[in-house]
């Protein structure tokens, strides 16, 4: 009957860690950011982002339809210039923009 609760109790202990930790971590972006270009030009689209991307030269729109805040530098590394975010469900005009980061 001991050895039983013994073992109930590290089942427990070991169950509370495990959802402990999990319920800790950041889930990766889920989704996709769209970029347009031009006209009659496919979307670069990138599924479920994390970490940082460079535009292309000719962007001209960025679609964030992940879950994820997107931020939109001006440089091609995410690193510096002016920073604007874009939030899940909106789109902005990334004329000049460099690159996009989006949170793992």
């Amino acid at each position: 009957m001991i050895v039983r609760a013994q073992m109930v109790l590290v089942f427990l202990v070991a169950a509370g860690s495990v959802l402990g930790s999990a319920g800790g971590a950041q889930a990766a972006a889920t989704g996709q950011v769209a970029v347009y270009t031009a006209d009659a030009v496919p979307l670069e689209v990138h599924q479920d982002p994390s970490g940082c991307h460079q535009l292309p030269y000719s962007a001209q729109v960025l679609s964030n339809l992940t879950d994820k805040p997107v931020k939109v530098y001006q440089d091609q590394y995410c690193a510096g210039g002016a920073e604007v975010e874009v939030l899940p469900g909106y789109g902005m005009n990334v004329q000049g923009a460099g690159s996009f980061w989006v949170m793992p």
